[in-house]
């Protein structure tokens, strides 16, 4: 199971072919054991991942960190599941240590995302302080190394 399940998470591009030779099982095993995982919420997508700072796109990422007030009977759970519903919002996780719950977000400017900060999470009823932090460059993500950028020829004029 795990070992499908690695094979997967590494590159959800692989045959079922691929998969099955690679974990000693047959292909209906394979089809079967994944239509299985996604049945139970195991397996909850397939995403590619992309280095956006070799696009056109014009993107800002940042960190999130929340301070809230627990709900008594809830925990974080309430206050985490409303900060999850904004479209913004890539991740949400619960966190140990000084502050509660990081959030992870991307807009098009500094601007849209002090807006979203300032405007919307911020005010929630149970957060009761934040720290946001701008990510400048991504060197690895999901054990996927982002590939040094050549650096760009300048074009120079003289007059």
């Amino acid at each position: 199971m795990t070992k499908l399940l690695s094979l997967l998470e590494d590159d959800c591009t692989l045959t079922t072919a691929q998969l099955a030779s690679m974990t000693n099982m047959t292909e209906e095993e394979v089809k079967a054991a994944v239509a299985q995982y996604e049945e139970q919420k195991i397996i909850l997508g397939y995403k590619a991942m992309i280095d956006w700072d070799r696009t056109e796109r014009n993107a800002v990422t940042a960190l999130i960190e929340v301070k809230v007030t627990p709900q008594r009977g809830e925990g974080f759970d309430r206050i985490a599941e409303r900060i999850y519903q904004y479209d913004e919002v890539e991740s949400v996780y619960l966190m140990s240590g000084s502050f509660d719950l990081t959030v992870i977000i991307s807009g098009h400017s500094l601007r849209e995302i002090a807006e979203f900060v300032g405007q919307r999470l911020a005010p929630l009823e149970d957060v009761t302080g934040t720290a946001t932090h701008f990510i400048l460059r991504k060197y690895k993500e999901k054990h996927l190394i982002f590939a040094k950028q050549e650096p760009q020829e300048r074009e120079w004029i003289f007059v």
